[in-house]
C-alpha cells in the first residue's frame, strides 16, 4: 500500500497485494513457518488449533501436513485471504474451517473445546497495547493446559538505534530475496517504492501498532502462561510464545 493510500482499514486490495508480494517482504518466510510449526508439540490424539488472521492459507497448510490429527480453525477478517485459505488447503477437508472475523473483538473468543495452541503471523500489530493484553488473557483462558501460543509480528524498538538497525535489516532481507528469486532488485525497489518498511517510513500506516517485544512477554506472564521466551528474531520481527501451565 503506498503512503498516498493509506487507509485506517486493511482493505482487500490490500489482501490481493500482499498475496503478490509477500514471498519477498515477509523475512525468511519459509523459516518463519518451520519455526511455528516446530513449537507447536504435535498431540497425542485429537486436537483444535486456531490460527488468528489466517491470510492465504500458507501455515494453516504447513500446519496440517505436519499434524495429522489436528482440526484447525482458521479466521480472518478478509474476504479474498479466506477464499485463498480454503483452497490452498481444500485437501485436508473437514480438518479446515475458515472463518470471518474481526481480530479485536472479542465474540470469536469462546470454543466448545480446549485449544491444544493459538498462533498468529503478522497480524497482531494491528492491536494496540491493550487490545493485546486482553487477546492474551483470551486466549489463555481458552488454552487446554499445556496449551501453547505463538506469536509472529513486527515488533517496536525501543531506541533510535534499535529502529534503524530494523529498518536496514529489512531492506536488506527483501533486497537479497528479490535477487535470489528473480535475478533483479525489481520488489525491492516495490519494497521502498510503497513504503512498506514500518521502521523507516516517515508516515508509517496508523493501523500499524508493533508494541515492544519485552512489553509483549510481560503480557503474557500477567495473562497466567509461562514459560514466555523469543525463538527467533530478524529485521524487527519476532516470533514468541508461552504456554498454559499444566496442573
Amino acid at each position: 500500500m503506498s503512503g498516498d493510500e493509506r487507509t485506517e482499514n486493511w482493505s482487500e486490495s490490500d489482501s490481493a497485494y500482499f498475496m503478490d508480494v509477500g514471498r519477498y517482504f515477509v523475512p525468511e518466510r519459509e523459516v518463519q513457518i518451520e519455526t511455528i510449526c516446530d513449537l507447536i508439540p504435535e498431540p497425542t490424539g485429537a486436537a483444535h488449533l486456531v490460527e488468528m488472521c489466517c491470510g492465504e492459507g500458507l501455515l494453516s497448510h504447513a500446519l496440517l501436513e505436519r499434524m495429522p490429527g489436528v482440526i484447525l480453525h482458521a479466521f480472518d477478517g478478509s474476504p479474498a485471504m479466506l477464499e485463498a485459505a480454503r483452497q490452498r488447503c481444500a485437501g485436508f477437508g473437514d480438518r479446515f474451517e475458515a472463518r470471518a472475523f474481526d481480530l479485536a473483538a472479542g465474540d470469536w473468543r469462546a470454543f466448545p473445546w480446549p485449544i491444544h495452541a493459538a498462533c498468529s503471523s503478522l497480524a497482531i500489530h494491528h492491536l494496540d497495547g491493550p487490545g493485546k493484553q486482553r487477546l492474551y488473557e483470551d486466549i489463555g483462558h481458552v488454552l487446554a493446559p499445556g496449551g501453547v501460543l505463538v506469536i509472529a509480528d513486527l515488533v517496536e524498538p525501543t531506541t533510535s538505534e534499535g529502529r534503524r538497525v530494523a529498518a536496514k535489516a529489512w531492506d536488506d532481507a527483501v533486497r537479497t530475496r528479490a535477487l535470489e528469486t528473480d535475478g533483479e532488485p525489481r520488489a525491492f525497489e516495490r519494497f521502498r517504492a510503497d513504503d512498506w518498511n514500518y521502521f523507516s517510513d516517515p508516515d508509517p500506516d496508523p493501523i500499524d501498532m508493533p508494541s515492544p517485544l519485552l512489553d509483549q512477554l510481560n503480557w503474557l506472564a500477567a495473562a497466567g502462561l509461562e514459560g514466555a521466551d523469543v525463538h527467533w528474531l530478524k529485521a524487527g520481527h519476532a516470533i514468541f510464545s508461552a504456554r498454559k501451565p499444566t496442573p
